[in-house]
C-alpha cells in the first residue's frame, strides 16, 4: 500500500466509526470497498497492509447508533477480510464475527428493516464464504433460515442478492470427484467438519425447495418465482452428484407446478426444465422426468403459455428432433390461422390446440401478443432442417407476407371461421413492424428467392400508403434492401416498378416528417453501397439489381436537395449517401462529372457555414471515405484541392468530432506520402505509449531522397497545420490523436538531434506558417521554452523535435482524471468533508464534493 495512504487510513475510519451520518457523498463507501477489494484481489492480507480495519471493524460493528450506510460498509468489509482463513482466525479471536452477523442484535436495535443493512450482511457473507471454515461458521450459525426467508424480501436487490448467495453456497462448496474444486481433498474436508456443513447447506435448502416450489395461494406465488430462480441456478452450474439431488428433491413439486398451468410461471418453470436437460445430457436425469415434464410444458392447454414456452424452447437451441418439431407446430399455429397459409399440414383441422388457439386469438391484446410471437421466431424456425419442419420454408416467407397484407387491409378475404381474428391485426403497427423484421431476417432462408417478386410487390405498398408509420416505413426500406441484396433474378424489375420506385423515392423525400426523410435518404445511400466492390456471382447480381432499381443518375439530384433539408439528421444522411453512391467511382478512377464538382461545393458550404455538427462530421468523413476509396488520390486534383480546405475548416471547428474525422483525414494524407519512408508507422501500427521511446535516443537512420518534398507537401496541404492545432486542444481524443500522428511524422523525417545525418539538412529547412494567435501562440510558446525561435514560420523538424511529443503522449493516454482518481485523493476528500461538517459556519455551496474515484 503507497505509504500516504497508509498514513490516512487511521483517520478515516476514525471518522466513520464516529460518525452518526452517512458521508456527503453516499458511493464513497463503495469506492472505498472497490479499493480494499483490489488490494485483497492482488494476494495480499487485507489485515496486514492495513492494520487499523481490525480495531475499525470491532469498533463499528458493536455501535448500533451509527448510520445504517456505516454499518452496511462495516459488515461487507467484515466479510472481505475474513475471506481468507488467517482473517478469518483474527476476527474469530475478537469474536467480531458472532457480533457482526448475529441477526437478533440488528433487530433488537431496530436496524434490520432498513435494507442497506440487509444487503450489507447479506454481501459480507458472500465475501466470507471462501472457505471451509467460513463455511462452518455459515451452517452452525443458522444463516440459511434467513437467507431463505430474504428470497421474498420487499426489495428486490435484497431479494437477489440472497438468491445469488444461497446458489453460490451450494455451487461453490459442491464436492467433485476425488478433489472439491477449491483444491481441498474429499478426507480432509471431513476432517475439518465442512463435509457435514456442506450436507446440512445442501438438506436445508434442498428441503425448502420441496416446499417452496408449489404456491399454496397467490400470495405466495413470489416465493414459488424465486425458488424456480434459485433452481436454475443451481441446476445450470451444478455437478452430477448435487444436480441428481436437487432433481430428485424437486421433481414432484415441479410436476406439480406443470399441471398446475400457472401463467405467471411458465417461463422460470422452463428455464428449470431446460436446465436440468442440459446438466443431465449423460443420461444421469432419474426416470428422465426432466424431458417428461418439458413435453408436458408443450402440451399444456393454454395457447398463450404454450407459445412462450415452444419459443424458450427453440431459443436455447435444443436438438431434440420430437420436441423441436412439436414447439415449431406450436410457432407457427398462431400464422396458420390468422394467414390461411398451410404452415401445419393438410390435417392442422384437426389438431386439438387449433379452437382453444382460435379463441384465445378472438382477443385483440392476446392475438398481437402472440402473432409478434411467431413472427419472432419465424427466422429461426425457417433454418431449421427439413425433418422437423412442417412445411417448406418459402411457405413460411408466403405466410409473412399475406399477413402483411392483412394489416395493412390490401388482403380483402380472410381464412374461413377467423374474420375477427383478422380484423384484430388490421392497422397494429406492432404486427406491421415484427411482420417486417421478420421478413428481413428470411431473406436467407431456403426457397425465400423465389418470392423476390412477391416481396418487392408487398413492400412497395407498404411504402405507398400513406397512413404507413414512420417506423413502419423505415423498416420497409430496410427490407427492401436486404432483398436486394440477395437478389440473383431481375426479370421481376419492370420499367413500371423502376418508375413506381422513383416516383415513390421522391414523394417521400418531402414527407412532412423528417423521419421519413432521413429513411428515405438512408434507404438510398444504403442501395447505393451494393453497387460498391462487387465481385462476380451473387455480389455482381445485387449490384446489377441495386442499378436496375435506382441508379446513381436518379439517386443524386433527391440527395442534393437534401442537403438543404430543414433537419441537420436529414443533412447529414444526405451527405453519407453521397458518399456512397459515388463510392464505386472513386475506385474506378473515374474523373468527376461538373455535378460531382457542384457537390463539392456544397459540401464544403455546409462544413464551414452550418450550425450543426451531424452535418459537418458527416461531410469531413465524406472526404475521408473518398481518399480512402480512390486508387490514386494524388490523381484526383479535385479531392487534393479540397484537402487543404477540409483541413483547415476541421481542425478548427467547435465540435470535438469533427476535429478527430479531420485527423482521420490527415492520417490518411500522412499514409500516403510517408508509408515508404523507414520508420514511418501507419497509425493502426502505432506502438504503446508505454513503448514510445525518447526523442534523444532513437538509434541514427538514413533518410530517403525525397522526405523533403513529401514533407513539405504535407506543409503545403495543411497537414502539419491541423495536427499542430490538434496537439494543443482542450479535447483530450483531439489532443491524443494528432500527437501520436506527429510522432509518426517525427520518426518519419526528423533525424535524433540536430546536424546528427548530412542527408536531414534538407529537411531541417522545411518550415511551417504560424498564426499569430490561438494554437499558433500556444506552440510558440512552448518551442519558446524549449529554445525554438518565434516569428511567422518555424521548422517542423525543430517543433516535432521540441515540442515534447513523448512526454505529452503519457501525459494524455491517462485519464482525464487520474490527478483525483485515486484512494489517496478519495481518503483526503473523506476527511476534507468530515472536517466541513464539524464547522458549523460551513456555507451552503461550500460543502465538499468527493472525486469520482
Amino acid at each position: 500500500m503507497d505509504a500516504d495512504c497508509a498514513s490516512l487510513l487511521p483517520g478515516v475510519c476514525a471518522v466513520l466509526a464516529a460518525s452518526g451520518r452517512s458521508l456527503p457523498d453516499d458511493t464513497s463507501l463503495e469506492k472505498l470497498l472497490d479499493w480494499f477489494t483490489g488490494l485483497t484481489e492482488a494476494g495480499g492480507s487485507l489485515l496486514e497492509a492495513c492494520p487499523c480495519l481490525l480495531g475499525f471493524i470491532s469498533t463499528v460493528v458493536l455501535n448500533t447508533a451509527l448510520d445504517p450506510g456505516v454499518l452496511s460498509f462495516a459488515l461487507r468489509l467484515t466479510g472481505l477480510t475474513a475471506a481468507t482463513e488467517d482473517g478469518y482466525e483474527k476476527l474469530q479471536e475478537r469474536s467480531v464475527l458472532d457480533q457482526a452477523f448475529q441477526l437478533q442484535r440488528w433487530r433488537e436495535a431496530g436496524l434490520w428493516g432498513d435494507p442497506c443493512l440487509r444487503i450489507g450482511w447479506i454481501l459480507g457473507l458472500r465475501s466470507m464464504l471462501q472457505h471451509p471454515k467460513a463455511l462452518c461458521f455459515f451452517v452452525q450459525s443458522d444463516f440459511i433460515e434467513p437467507l431463505l426467508q430474504l428470497q421474498t424480501d420487499a426489495s428486490l436487490f435484497v431479494a437477489s442478492a440472497a438468491n445469488q448467495m444461497l446458489a453460490h453456497v451450494l455451487l461453490f462448496f459442491q464436492p467433485v470427484p476425488s478433489r472439491r474444486c477449491n483444491g481441498v481433498d474429499q478426507k480432509e474436508a471431513e476432517e475439518h467438519g465442512d463435509g457435514a456443513a456442506y450436507a446440512a447447506a445442501v438438506a436445508a435448502i434442498s428441503e425448502y425447495l420441496k416446499e417452496s416450489l408449489v404456491p399454496q395461494k397467490y400470495t405466495a406465488l413470489r416465493q414459488s418465482l424465486q425458488t424456480l430462480k434459485l433452481l436454475s441456478l443451481l441446476l445450470a452450474a451444478a455437478g452430477p452428484p448435487l444436480c441428481d439431488r436437487l432433481l430428485q428433491t424437486a421433481g414432484d413439486p415441479l410436476e406439480e407446478l406443470v399441471a398446475a398451468g400457472c401463467s405467471q410461471l411458465t417461463l422460470p418453470l422452463m428455464d428449470v426444465l431446460l436446465a436440468a436437460i442440459s446438466s443431465g445430457a449423460d443420461l444421469r436425469v432419474p426416470d428422465q422426468r426432466a424431458g417428461r415434464l418439458l413435453s408436458s410444458m408443450l402440451d399444456v392447454n393454454k395457447p398463450a403459455d404454450l407459445l412462450h414456452a415452444a419459443a424458450a424452447f427453440l431459443r436455447r437451441g435444443h436438438h431434440d428432433v420430437l420436441n423441436t418439431t412439436r414447439a415449431v407446430r406450436i410457432l407457427l399455429l398462431p400464422l396458420h390461422i390468422v394467414t390461411g397459409q398451410t404452415l401445419l399440414g393438410t390435417n392442422a383441422t384437426a389438431d386439438g390446440r387449433r379452437s382453444s388457439a382460435v379463441e384465445q386469438l378472438k382477443c385483440k391484446t392476446s392475438c398481437i401478443s402472440m402473432t409478434c410471437v411467431a413472427l419472432t421466431n419465424a427466422p429461426r424456425i425457417a433454418l431449421l432442417p427439413s425433418g422437423v419442419l412442417t412445411c417448406s420454408p418459402d411457405s413460411i416467407v408466403t405466410a409473412v407476407l399475406s399477413l402483411l397484407r392483412i394489416c395493412s387491409g390490401v388482403s380483402s378475404s380472410s381464412p374461413p371461421g377467423c374474420s375477427e381474428v383478422c380484423r384484430n391485426v388490421i392497422g397494429s403497427g406492432k404486427v406491421q413492424k415484427c411482420a417486417l423484421e421478420a421478413l428481413t431476417a428470411l431473406d436467407s432462408s431456403p426457397g425465400a428467392k423465389e418470392k423476390t417478386s412477391e416481396v418487392f410487390t408487398v413492400l412497395m405498398q407498404y411504402l405507398e400508403n400513406p397512413d404507413s408509420d414512420a417506423t413502419v416505413l423505415h423498416k420497409s426500406y430496410q427490407a427492401l434492401v436486404k432483398w436486394t441484396s440477395v437478389c440473383t433474378d431481375l426479370s421481376f424489375v419492370t420499367d413500371q416498378l423502376r418508375l413506381d420506385l422513383v416516383e415513390l423515392v421522391r414523394k417521400r423525400a418531402c414527407d412532412m416528417r423528417w423521419e421519413v426523410r432521413d429513411s428515405t435518404v438512408e434507404f438510398l445511400g444504403h442501395l447505393a453501397g451494393l453497387r460498391v466492390s462487387v465481385a462476380t456471382g451473387e455480389e455482381a447480381a445485387a449490384a446489377a439489381a441495386s442499378d436496375a432499381l435506382l441508379g446513381a443518375r436518379r439517386a443524386a439530384p433527391l440527395l442534393k436537395e437534401a442537403l438543404r433539408d430543414t433537419e441537420s439528421y436529414v443533412r447529414a444522411s444526405a451527405v453519407a449517401a453521397l458518399a456512397k453512391s459515388l463510392r464505386h467511382g472513386w475506385q474506378q478512377g473515374a474523373a468527376p462529372s461538373e455535378e460531382e464538382e457542384e457537390i463539392v461545393s456544397r459540401l464544403l458550404e455546409i462544413l464551414s457555414q452550418d450550425t450543426e455538427g451531424f452535418p459537418r462530421r458527416a461531410v469531413v468523413q465524406y472526404f475521408t471515405s473518398w481518399f480512402s476509396s480512390c486508387a490514386s488520390p494524388s490523381s484526383a486534383p479535385l479531392l487534393m484541392r479540397c484537402a487543404r480546405s477540409v483541413l483547415s475548416r476541421g481542425s478548427a471547428d467547435l465540435d470535438w468530432e469533427v476535429k478527430v474525422h479531420t485527423l482521420e483525414l490527415a492520417q490518411l494524407l500522412l499514409d500516403e506520402a510517408f508509408s515508404g519512408h523507414p520508420g514511418y508507422r501507419r497509425g493502426s501500427d502505432a506502438p504503446h505509449p508505454c513503448a514510445a521511446v525518447s526523442g534523444q535516443t532513437r538509434a541514427p537512420r538514413a533518410y530517403p531522397e525525397g522526405a523533403e518534398s513529401d514533407l513539405a507537401g504535407a506543409v503545403e496541404l495543411g497537414v502539419v497545420a491541423a495536427l499542430l492545432s490538434g496537439l494543443v486542444d482542450c479535447d483530450r481524443p483531439v489532443a491524443l490523436r494528432a500527437c501520436r500522428l506527429l510522432i509518426a511524422l517525427r520518426d518519419a523525417v526528423c533525424a535524433p538531434s540536430p546536424g546528427a545525418l548530412d542527408a536531414t539538412a534538407a529537411v531541417a529547412t522545411v518550415s511551417c506558417e504560424l498564426p499569430g494567435r490561438g494554437w499558433g501562440e500556444e506552440i510558440r510558446k512552448t518551442l519558446g521554452a524549449k529554445g525554438g525561435e518565434g516569428g511567422g514560420r518555424v521548422s517542423v523538424c525543430e517543433a516535432l523535435r521540441s515540442l515534447g511529443l513523448d512526454e505529452r503522449l503519457d501525459v494524455l493516454t491517462r485519464s482525464s482524471d487520474h490527478v483525483h482518481n485515486s484512494p489517496l485523493s478519495l481518503l483526503q476528500d473523506i476527511l476534507t468533508a468530515s472536517a466541513a461538517h464539524t464547522h458549523a459556519d460551513t456555507q451552503p455551496g461550500e460543502e465538499v464534493i468527493v472525486d469520482c474515484y
